[in-house]
């Protein structure tokens, strides 16, 4: 912002005590010359600096108190009295009233106000050094002396850009630093919200399906037996809705997905056994020459099967579970297919965090995600992560 009725930044208690004492200190260094008797007559044939001047002279270095925060009004203000100063005749050197008006041109610069310090500059080159010609019947300012005063308006306007575009740059520097900061802590935030869902929920998952199977083949249990497995299989599902409650606070929609998973597709077997249940038949297949993959698609693949095969275990019912590994020249695809009841009879994917936290994942390393139904009935969970430019 560049005009004068652009808003202004808060400014600190500190600053303003800065202020205060510089202009209290600027109106004792201001009246010191009036002190001297050598001075008040050096500078004879000017109106005698009186209670007037002395009243002038301290309104103007006052008003640098506030310069920070109203750039423009102090500005004006400094301007209008300096005026009355030299209108009324008193000296411009006995008390160099000046200085404040250029603190204040110059402080104006500085803080973007380029609109109203370029008017100030411009009234008083027009004005200030004609008055003695206009008023007082003296001699013109000289081709020289205007030459030197808008050479120095120049410099100090130079001098206000400088600590301007200085003072931008220090501003963004530290908003780039706090923006990163917040990123950092959402990432983290996020990376403590989704591992625990990606792999306790996994296990709670598992733990709710292996009970409920093992009281469906095992309808002559003893009481107790029955009870105790009764009890895991609904311990295990309010767990998991705990999980995900307390989760949920971690969870912010719309922040970037983290980049760093924990584990990898070296596990893959272990899942798979961990998954299995009567009724559900896993089978781990690889296509291309298994090697070393960047580790965040590494990790991200191991977390989409994790994630695919718990969506299995809750919806799909008995079914034959088929987990395909490519690795590519350019990309890896990870594709697990089910041939289940098919999405007609499953909750709708999207009401959870599963396929949306699959998808951020993969949209985090610029991969595709297909999750439907598949030809011939079933579910399919597709994802493509590309290897290219990925660390």
């Amino acid at each position: 912002m560049v005009n004068g009725s652009a808003p202004q930044a808060p400014v600190g208690r500190t600053s303003l005590l800065a202020d205060g004492a510089l202009a209290a200190a600027l109106a004792v260094v201001l009246l010191l010359p009036v002190l001297t008797y050598f001075a008040a007559q050096r500078w004879a044939g000017h109106r005698p600096f009186d209670a007037g001047a002395v009243a002038l002279v301290i309104a103007s270095a006052g008003a640098l108190a506030m310069r920070r925060r109203y750039p423009v009004a102090v500005l004006a203000l400094v301007f209008g009295i300096t005026l009355i100063y030299f209108v009324l005749g008193y000296s411009k050197w006995l008390a160099p009233i000046w200085v404040p008006l250029v603190i204040a041109y110059f402080t104006a610069t500085a803080y973007g106000r380029r609109l109203a310090a370029g008017i100030a500059a411009v009234a008083g080159f027009a004005i200030f050094p004609w008055l003695d010609y206009l008023l007082r019947n003296r001699p013109a300012p000289s081709a020289a002396a205007l030459a030197g005063l808008a050479a120095w308006l120049l410099v100090v306007l130079g001098g206000g850009e400088a600590v301007r575009i200085r003072r931008e740059r220090v501003a963004a520097a530290a908003r780039i630093r706090q923006e990163a900061a917040r990123r950092r802590a959402s990432e983290e935030r996020l990376r403590m919200a989704r591992e625990p869902h990606d792999s306790l929920g996994h296990y709670l998952s598992v733990i709710s399906v292996q009970s409920g199977v093992a009281l469906n083949l095992n309808q002559h249990l003893p009481e107790q037996a029955r009870t105790s497995l009764e009890a895991v299989k609904h311990a295990s599902k309010e767990a998991l809705r705990e999980l995900r409650s307390v989760l949920e606070i971690l969870r912010q929609n719309g922040e970037p997905a983290p980049r760093s998973p924990t584990s990898t597709l070296a596990r893959l077997g272990d899942l798979v056994a961990q998954a299995s249940a009567p009724g559900l038949e896993i089978r781990a297949e690889s296509e291309g020459t298994v090697r070393s993959l960047p580790f965040g698609v590494d990790a991200a693949a191991y977390r989409i099967v994790q994630e695919a095969l718990t969506n299995v275990a809750r919806h799909a019912g008995p079914t034959a579970v088929t987990v395909l590994v490519r690795y590519g020249e350019e990309e890896l695809t990870v594709q697990v297919d089910d041939d289940g009841r098919g999405p007609g009879a499953r909750p709708q994917p999207a009401a959870g965090k599963g396929i949306p936290g699959m998808r951020e994942r993969v949209a985090a390393l610029g991969g595709e995600l297909y999750a439907g139904p598949r030809p011939g009935g079933g579910f399919r969970v597709l994802a493509r992560l590309p290897l290219n430019g990925v660390r």
